[in-house]
Order: structure tokens, then sequence, then C-alpha cells
């Protein structure tokens, strides 16, 4: 049975919308509706676009507690879940979004199809090849020029290369994917335009999977086929959560994290210098930047406890990862990026059994393109001023929506 929203007055309400514009103070930091939330208390009432409540849990280890309890629900469809727009409700609320949006048993169901995919020894596999596509950008986006967009032409087309060869999706349909893609994550989408892109995205990778019926290859869309397990819909639905995820996360924290670098010379220096220190300084980078920065959402099933805040059942909440990895408790020091820290305990994939199936690969990605970046440009450096360059503040995916530098 759902309760009524109830008010701890130990807490005070905080107001939660997505930023018009570039919020004051360093954009790597969390946003200051977050970074006024772990100032208050373990969980603090917020207010949603809507006016509906939630509650942000910023604490370290309150996100893990929330994010492995089988007591919060990440169904979109249980009462009182958070949405953050109403283009996000409506791609939410969408059942074809795959596992992310269900809960076990069917979550573990849907989940196990693909773990094979993405083990660690199969991705470790792949070095060789990530390394080739990552030469072969870099080559091509220095060849004659001495300045280009990061983003453009090396951090975004690195992932959605990888991605298609591991889906079997067509890669020189990039741009079309892309583009809905970005309507999917943009939250200042309409609910009208959130859905025809993910229609169109939906179709696009139905008839694929219904050409893979008649075309097998070794991709993740073919065997899924194969296994007869899922309708062509179905296997749409998840053919999307792997596109999508697979390519902005990882584009995003790779030149995110190089103009984290730039911005801290001692830091990329001593990276330089000790080029050893790489897998670690990933792991940093990703407790640092934590592009995830709206927070994970989920709902309450029954009244629980989280950091001494009852949190009663039909009650929304939002799990901020970025908050969390900056908990001094945890990671002392924690506004300061240092590529020698030990970030392994890092919530930046989430926690528990909905975090991120391809962190593996993301990993693997992220270690070479910022080894082969540095390694090769020398010289590397922003082409234009900090204050100029336009942060994703308007999307699901931190980021830059543009990263001019030179060499």
């Amino acid at each position: 049975m759902t309760t009524a929203p109830h008010t701890d007055p130990a807490t005070t309400s905080v107001p939660f919308a997505v930023p018009a514009t570039r919020a004051p103070g360093c954009p790597f930091d969390p946003p200051p509706a977050v970074d006024r939330a772990r100032q208050e208390a373990p969980a603090v009432r917020a207010t949603l676009w809507d006016g509906s409540p939630v509650w942000l849990v910023t604490r370290h280890q309150d996100v893990r507690d929330v994010l492995g309890d089988p007591r919060f629900s990440a169904d979109a469809k249980s009462p009182g879940f958070p949405f953050l727009t109403a283009g996000t409700r409506v791609l939410a609320e969408d059942s074809s979004f795959s596992f992310i949006r269900k809960d076990d048993p069917e979550h573990a169901r849907l989940r196990r199809m693909l773990t094979a995919d993405f083990m660690i020894k199969k991705v470790e596999a792949m070095r060789p090849q990530v390394q080739e596509i990552t030469d072969g950008l870099l080559d091509r986006m220095t060849d004659g020029r001495d300045r280009a967009d990061l983003v453009t032409e090396f951090a975004l087309p690195l992932p959605s290369l990888v991605i298609c060869l591991l889906l079997g999706v067509p890669y020189e349909d990039h741009a079309f994917f892309q583009d809905r893609s970005r309507v999917l994550l943009t939250l200042r989408s309409t609910p009208d335009e959130v859905r025809a892109s993910q229609n169109e995205l939906l179709r696009y990778l139905t008839d694929l999977a219904a050409k893979k019926r008649r075309e097998p290859d070794d991709g993740i869309i073919s065997r899924l086929v194969a296994r007869g397990e899922l309708s062509d819909e179905a296997i749409a639905g998840m053919g999307r959560l792997l596109l999508i995820a697979g390519h902005e996360t990882t584009a995003n924290m790779t030149s995110l994290g190089t103009l984290a670098l730039l911005r801290n010379p001692a830091q990329l220096a001593r990276l330089r210098a000790e080029p050893s220190l790489i897998k670690g300084a990933v792991e940093e980078l990703l407790r640092y930047l934590s592009i995830v920065h709206n927070g994970v959402p989920r709902t309450a099933t029954e009244d629980v406890t989280v950091g001494g805040v009852t949190i009663r059942a039909g009650e929304g909440v939002l799990c901020t990862l970025n908050a969390a990895n900056r908990d001094e408790d945890v990671f002392p020091g924690a506004d300061r990026l240092d590529v020698t820290r030990d970030a392994r305990r890092h919530v930046a994939f989430g926690f528990g059994i909905h975090q991120c199936l391809g962190q593996p690969l993301a990993r693997i990605e992220m270690q070479i393109a910022f080894e082969t970046l540095l390694r090769r440009l020398p010289d590397l450096h922003l082409a234009i001023p900090f204050e100029e360059v336009p942060f994703r503040h308007d999307m699901g995916i931190y980021g830059v929506h543009s990263l001019p530098v030179g060499w």
C-alpha cells in the first residue's frame, strides 16, 4: 500500500531542477542543489520540476545501501518514481527500455542474456581492435592540422565504432542513432520529441533484428535473435539501451576527462611521466567527474531507514552518484583530482544488481584513449578559453558539447 509523502521536520527542501545555464563554481563539481544537499543531511527532501517531492541521497554508504536494497524499485511504473522532466517520464516509462527499468527476477533474466558479451576476459581480448580504432582516429584527426574538436573527431566516434562492432550495427548509420540519442538525452526535449525519436530508433533496430534473422553475423543482436527468447521489438529495446549507453557515456568521460587533466597540469604531467598510472587515473577521473549528474532514480516499495531518515513506501529517491563520489569520509580531499589515488570504491558505474553492465569495456576504451592521446600529442592544449567551453548541463549524461584542442 502506498502512503502519502511525509515531511521529516529535521530536513529542509531544496529545489532540484534542470539548470538553464552554467551554474556558478567549478563545472567539474556536483551541481549546486546536490552540493547543498550533501552538506545538509544524509537524505534531503527536494522538489522536482512538477512540484513532486523526492529524497536526495548523497553519502557514499547510503547510496550503496539504496542501490543494493531490493526494497527500492527501478521500475518507472512504481508509485512515486521520480522523473527529472516530462520528456524523461516518457523515456523511463517505455517498457521496451530493457532491464534498466525492471526489477528481479525479470531484470536478472534479461541481463543474463548479455553477461557473457561484457565479461572482463572477453573485452580484454578486444584491446588490439580498440587500439587500432584509436590510432586510426588520431591519424585522421591530426593529418595536416594542428587543431580539432576532440568530441566529434575522437571521443564520440571511438566508443560508437566499438559498440557498433559489438552489436552488429552498421557504423555508417551513426549520424542517425547519434541524433536520436541526443534528443533522448536532452533534458529539455518535449514528450513528443522524445516519443518520436525513440520510436524512430526502435523501428530502425526492429528492422535490423529482422534482417539478422535472414543474414546472421557474430554481433550481439544476431545472438539475441538466435536465442529465440525475445521478439524483434524486445531485442530492439535491448539494443537501444546498449547503443545509447555504449557510446554516450564513454564519449563524454573521454572528453571531460581530457579537459579535467588539461586544467590540472601537475596531474597531467605526472600521468605522462608515469603511464603505468593510467588504469588508476581512469578510476579517479570516473570518481571525480561522475557524469551522471542528476541522480539514479528509485522508489521505496516499503518503509526503509536510510542514514537515520525514514523513507516511506511510495516515495521517490535520487541517488546522487557525484555527491557520493565526493564523500570525504571515503575519499579524503575528494574535491581534488589525484591520479595516484586509489579510487576503486567509487560508484560512478552505480552499485548493486543494476550497476553498469558495460563497465569492463568502458574502462578499456578510456585506458587506451587517454594513454594514446597523451603519448601521441605531448603538446595537447585547450584551443579556446576555458570559460567558453560548452558544458552539457542540459543533458542526462554530463560532459561537453565540443572541445576544441590544439597540439
